[in-house]
């Protein structure tokens, strides 16, 4: 059909949707593999994007949440190089051109 993948009127790419990069390091890697751009609707938050995340590598369950679904204490997320706590995954709405680091812990000594 001509014309069915043309842009519509007056519709900008903002209303759409965004555009988020996620960095998976070391196990996380091997899982989801390490650099995904991911489409998401307007408004995401982190939470949903690690929602997303399970329903697109259901391997990424065990090593990212506890028995409750909750991402675990010891895994790092980061959002633009700064580092998340847990109790803003829910409220932190991301933005396009966003970059979401996953990372084990550190430890060392």
């Amino acid at each position: 059909m001509p014309g069915l993948w043309r842009r519509r009127p007056g519709v900008r790419q903002e209303e759409k949707g965004m555009r988020v990069q996620v960095k998976a390091f070391a196990g996380f890697r091997e899982i989801l593999g390490s650099d995904i751009a991911l489409n998401l609707p307007k408004g995401s938050t982190l939470t949903g994007l690690l929602e997303m995340l399970q329903r697109r590598s259901p391997g990424i369950k065990e090593a990212l949440f506890d028995d409750q679904g909750i991402p675990k204490r010891s895994v790092i997320i980061m959002v633009n190089k700064k580092r998340q706590t847990r109790a803003e995954f829910g409220s932190r709405e991301l933005q396009d051109g966003d970059e979401v680091a996953i990372c084990p812990p550190v430890a060392g000594g």
